[in-house]
């Protein structure tokens, strides 16, 4: 596997992740990066996800994740930042990380041939936000997700 078949399938499985949450919320793609032999891909909620929500958001996540045969390497509890990271049988790293009252997912591939990577085909589900750095802060409300949210 090259590094560009790498991204391909963090797409895939940030895609399945973002599938398995109900109700779906919105995501925008984050920066990808390259290293010397492997590649991370990033996608940022763009629902409002509020501090009540947040453990029920971690916990859909986590089952979507042990459903699919990941391994649950690590969760952090915290209040502020909480966050959940898992591993592939294939070797990719999975995370789900609360910073500033915003989910990001990211995805990271082992060790792979070196190669160019192109950026995501994916169409987020809402707007694209290309060329904005950094991403705004999270601004789509939800019934179920933005309860008790200001």
């Amino acid at each position: 596997m090259d590094m560009q078949a790498a991204a391909e399938h963090a797409d895939a499985i940030m895609e399945a992740t973002l599938a398995g949450i109900k109700p779906a919320v919105h995501w925008a793609h984050g920066p990808t990066t390259t290293g010397s032999c492997d590649v991370t891909r990033r996608r940022s909620v763009m629902t409002i996800v509020s501090e009540s929500r947040r453990g029920n958001f971690l916990g859909v996540v986590e089952r979507e994740w042990k459903d699919r045969g990941y391994r649950i390497k690590g969760v952090n509890n915290d209040l502020d930042s909480p966050a959940i990271y898992a591993q592939t049988k294939d070797g990719f790293g999975v995370s789900l990380i609360f910073g500033g009252g915003q989910a990001f997912f990211e995805v990271d591939s082992p060790c792979v041939e070196e190669s160019e990577v192109a950026e995501s085909t994916t169409p987020p589900n809402g707007p694209s936000y290309d060329g904005v750095y950094p991403l705004p802060r999270p601004n789509v409300r939800d019934d179920f997700w933005s309860a008790g949210a200001s």
